[in-house]
């Protein structure tokens, strides 16, 4: 049943509202003589086979319910909120969801800060056990490098490594506070002021 507001698709035969038609300038009614279903439809097809034709891989097109997106890194269907926003996108969020992003930037992180991969952290990890390298107990999460030389010495639970920090990397101090530790007297001698021997 054709109308006034009505055009039948040439694609899936069905009789649409005007709305369902993009414009055709080169057409009597100046409409499409497909809908916009049956044309991107169409247009998808001819792009899976002139990718296929090339060698290219094909992505297969996924249903995604409404208020949800599909993250092409981890191929995970998920709602919007786990998503963070970008208003140049045309649905207003970003390309991949929170969880792959974050990933991204700790590789990033790593690459920058200390010239690693994610697979090289998890080598030192495996080659201290599985442990932090100071504490032997805890879960190592930071790494740890010179902070003159850049080199990466290990990977350390939060506690050491926010124990290095505070003593500034210095071994010295860092063996006084251990000799302090196990009840050796390391009291400095005032000689004159603000002046302090240490002893030997």
């Amino acid at each position: 049943m054709t109308g006034p507001d009505v055009k039948r698709c040439r694609g899936c035969e069905r009789d649409l509202p005007l709305a369902s038609f993009a414009r055709d300038r080169n057409r009597r009614d100046g409409l499409q003589v497909r809908c916009r279903e049956c044309v991107a439809e169409y247009s998808a097809a001819h792009y899976r086979r002139r990718r296929a034709a090339i060698g290219r891989p094909v992505r297969e097109k996924v249903a995604v319910p409404a208020g949800h997106k599909l993250c092409r890194q981890c191929g995970e269907v998920k709602p919007h909120s786990e998503w963070h926003r970008n208003a140049t996108a045309s649905d207003g969020l970003a390309t991949r969801c929170k969880a792959c992003k974050a990933v991204q930037g700790r590789q990033g992180h790593l690459k920058r800060a200390y010239g690693i991969t994610e697979a090289d952290r998890q080598g030192l990890v495996a080659s201290q056990g599985g442990v932090c390298c100071i504490c032997l107990a805890a879960l190592p999460e930071h790494v740890d490098h010179c902070h003159e030389t850049g080199r990466v010495r290990g990977v350390l639970c939060f506690s050491c490594n926010a124990a290095l920090g505070q003593f500034k990397d210095r071994p010295d101090v860092i063996r006084r506070a251990a000799a302090y530790v196990e009840g050796i007297a390391w009291k400095p001698t005032l000689v004159a002021p603000g002046v302090y021997q240490l002893p030997s």
